[in-house]
């Protein structure tokens, strides 16, 4: 389990078409978190606002001037109501060919939130058109989001193991259970709960 104190850094890596070597790029948090800022038209001072961050700390992360802690990425999260992997989407460019990265069975990126428990797969892959990643749901009622999880691109959903109610925007409230799955558009503003005994564990690939 990732301590939840610790400054944690998240090394990516993409393969150089070059000969076939390999070149290791660290994707750039500052750079993605101010696309983000950017997609939803904040200034730095509204993103400040929204997040409880102080409007020169946003500017120094953005920067990569700091690393932001772990408590800094879920006001982060939580201001700018994304998903925590949004954060680590590297941006669109043109990739390597032949390419593969195999994550073994817990050995993804664990990164725990209020709501979920992450666990980041294909970290190694920069460039990626899809984020996959599993995620322990720690949410247990609709209260317990501040407001609705919207983003850009799609969205698949599929439960692993127990039962989860998904709500969306524009639809009823749905229980799904293990082997059930969802295609949503994920612009749709939208969020799930565990509506079993034990924390359900799904399959989220989202693609932008």
């Amino acid at each position: 389990m990732t301590d939840l104190n610790k400054q944690d850094v998240y090394p990516s890596m993409k393969i150089s078409n070059d000969r076939g070597s390999e070149k290791i790029e660290p994707v750039k948090l500052g750079q993605r978190l101010k696309e983000i800022r950017k997609s939803f038209g904040l200034t730095l001072e509204e993103a400040s606002k929204k997040t409880g961050l102080a409007r020169s700390t946003l500017s120094k992360i953005e920067n990569e001037q700091i690393s932001p802690t772990f408590q800094a990425m879920q006001k982060l999260t939580n201001g700018l109501q994304i998903d925590l992997p949004q954060l680590f989407a590297p941006p669109k460019q043109v990739s390597a060919t032949g390419r593969r990265d195999i994550t073994r069975n817990n050995e993804g990126k664990a990164h725990p939130t209020s709501t979920y428990e992450h666990e980041l797969l294909a970290t190694q892959l920069t460039n990626k058109k899809m984020m996959p990643f599993k995620s322990r749901i720690r949410a247990r009622d609709f209260a317990d989001y501040s407001d609705w999880i919207r983003h850009a691109g799609d969205e698949f959903l599929l439960v692993l193991s127990g039962e989860i109610t998904f709500f969306s925007e524009f639809y009823e409230p749905v229980t799904l259970n293990e082997g059930d799955s969802v295609y949503y558009d994920a612009n749709m503003g939208h969020m799930l709960i565990s509506s079993s005994e034990e924390d359900a564990l799904i399959l989220w690939v989202t693609a932008s």
